[in-house]
């Protein structure tokens, strides 16, 4: 608890002391030990989803918390390979990015078809695999951003995968024809006994106004409420900075969505924990898991971290899916930075608001 508090600095009382959320914790479904027996067991999901799910939830040093630590790497995609990996060029070796999931005592490794297809005999056994199955590729000229479809969920199941994963660019021009995409690929993993994780991204040069509200809580808030709709069993998002991306997309007589103020006042304040637990009500109050994303690698990584999963676990969330932060570093390093994340949730210190 001392190395997280020194991690949290200046912020430590203000994240740690912070009581008296909007909506309170007695609302929520938390992540818990007994979490597929409690929620997922009396859902529409079969005994293989039910399986793989436990599986996820019963590896790595989080096992049997309730709370899951997922390595992401599909950067090489999203941001180009040399753009991501020149910090490390280790990690075009895509052993090594699974290497880095088992041995930071991850929940899970989500990556691309190729990265797990190429090491699937030796680690599918070892560790879960979550088949990230849609990119936006940036070698188009000029660069277009939507996500498209690199493999078929029987090619995912085939190399033993636990689960599925995608992105739906909320908000975009492309997000009508996703939303169809992944609902079918998701209903068809369901089927085939894989869990299914959502990246619930927004994605529309117009939400930016005089603040970005691709992070705003209430945009997001919706976003992972369409993504629960589709039946993603777990919700990645971007950690909330900021509210009202209703309001300002009305400025100046334009129409855009429904807005209730209470949103504002009764459901939500600026304090961050209650962001983000607007964020965790709109995934039917913590039925689905909200996993928020650990963001770019930069110059204080390990405080960043360590502050996002307070947030997070404090607001009822699930866990923390980190990659550039880890893999950007030599492997030892994005051990210590993975396992830094964990401790947030293993510390009993650290309690739901």
């Amino acid at each position: 608890m001392t190395t997280i508090t020194q991690y949290l600095g200046d912020k430590a009382d203000y994240l740690l002391s912070f009581k008296d959320p909007k909506i309170p914790k007695e609302r929520l479904h938390l992540p818990g030990p007994d979490f597929v027996d409690r929620i997922f067991a009396q859902s529409d999901r079969n005994n293989r989803v039910l399986t793989n799910l436990q599986r996820l939830f019963s590896q790595g040093r989080l096992g049997h918390t309730g709370y899951l630590s997922i390595l992401p790497v599909d950067q090489g995609i999203e941001h180009s390979a040399g753009a991501s990996f020149a910090r490390n060029p280790d990690y075009f070796d895509s052993e090594n990015i699974v290497r880095l999931a088992l041995e930071g005592g991850c929940n899970a490794v989500a990556t691309t078809f190729g990265v797990l297809g190429t090491v699937a005999r030796k680690y599918a056994p070892k560790i879960p695999f979550l088949v990230k199955i849609n990119h936006n590729e940036l070698l188009t000229y000029p660069n277009k951003f939507d996500q498209v479809l690199f493999g078929t969920v029987k090619q995912a199941a085939e190399m033993g995968a636990a689960a599925v994963g995608a992105t739906i660019y909320f908000g975009s021009e492309q997000s009508t024809r996703q939303i169809v995409e992944v609902s079918q690929a998701f209903a068809l993993a369901h089927e085939m006994g894989m869990a299914t994780v959502l990246w619930c991204y927004l994605r529309n040069s117009e939400f930016k106004k005089d603040k970005d509200y691709h992070v705003s809580a209430d945009l997001t808030g919706q976003a992972n409420h369409l993504g629960v709709t589709i039946q993603a069993d777990i919700i990645k998002q971007k950690l909330p900075e900021n509210n009202s991306g209703f309001k300002a997309m009305n400025m100046g007589g334009s129409s855009y969505g429904k807005l209730d103020e209470r949103m504002y006042t009764d459901l939500c304040s600026d304090h961050p924990i209650d962001l983000c637990r607007y964020q965790v009500a709109n995934c039917y109050m913590g039925r689905a898991g909200l996993i928020n994303s650990g963001g770019a690698s930069g110059k204080n990584d390990f405080a960043e971290a360590v502050t996002t999963a307070v947030i997070n676990k404090r607001a009822g969330g699930m866990g923390l899916i980190s990659g550039r932060k880890a893999f950007q570093r030599p492997m030892k390093d994005g051990i210590g930075l993975l396992n830094a994340i964990q401790d947030v949730y293993l510390s009993r210190e650290v309690t739901v608001a």
